[in-house]
């Protein structure tokens, strides 16, 4: 099993806690590290976790599967822009604490990397068709409104934002489901994307599918109340 990054100083009033559906994630990733590895091993790939919140999943990305990449993180929330980088620091620290101890395989060479946490709306900020990579835990809970962005860094409304999704649950997640060729490297990018079961992913399968998306379920658990799966999409050749 791998290392699950550590987080700490995170003001969990403001920033998404990592959770059931965090770990989900991270479960995911891990099962599809071989895939993930074989796909990449010839680039230095742009990756992008929509929403990242602690930074948790960006973490784990970095310290277990590709470490030599460019991650550009994104989240609408100031508070989790801060969160994320923090995350990352405190465990490049650890890290580079290991690094002082005898390697058992001096084979491994000391991999460069970019790290960066932007706040913008979703992908908005990023030229179309570059990313590799996507990871995107979306606010799947079905509600009335998606919440107003707060104009306020005190607002106490910022982390309505990551949970909340409109009607299915699914307003922000077909936001970029719709626009996924337009986001992703035509030649080899691939996106996971969680759901719940009320998001209905079997019709969002069956959409995807006659848009000329390949459309694989990786991982499904019961966590709690909820029935949590997340989705690969990859295009079809």
């Amino acid at each position: 099993m791998l290392p699950t990054p550590i987080v700490k100083d995170v003001d969990y009033e403001k920033v998404y806690e990592p959770a059931e559906d965090s770990f989900l994630l991270l479960d995911c990733l891990e099962e599809e590290q071989e895939f993930i590895q074989s796909r990449f091993k010839n680039i230095i790939p742009i990756i992008t976790e929509i929403g990242g919140g602690s930074g948790i999943v960006t973490t784990f990305l970095h310290k277990n599967i590709l470490p030599n990449s460019i991650f550009i993180t994104t989240d609408i929330n100031p508070h989790a822009c801060e969160a994320i980088l923090n995350t990352v620091k405190v465990n490049k620290i650890d890290q580079d604490q290991d690094q002082d101890k005898p390697s058992t395989n001096s084979k491994i060479p000391t991999i460069p990397y970019l790290i960066d946490s932007c706040q913008m709306d979703l992908t908005s900020g990023i030229k179309a068709q570059e990313i590799d990579l996507l990871v995107f835990n979306p606010p799947y809970v079905p509600a009335e409104i998606v919440p107003e962005i707060p104009t306020n860094l005190n607002d106490d409304t910022w982390l309505d934002l990551a949970l909340m999704g409109g009607e299915d649950g699914m307003i922000t997640t077909w936001k970029i489901l719709d626009n996924l060729h337009n986001i992703l490297n035509p030649l080899h990018g691939v996106a996971y994307i969680l759901f719940c079961a009320r998001n209905k992913p079997d019709q969002v399968a069956q959409t995807m599918t006659s848009r000329g998306w390949n459309v694989e379920t990786v991982i499904l658990r019961k966590a709690g109340w909820e029935v949590l799966s997340i989705l690969k999409f990859t295009k079809t050749s």
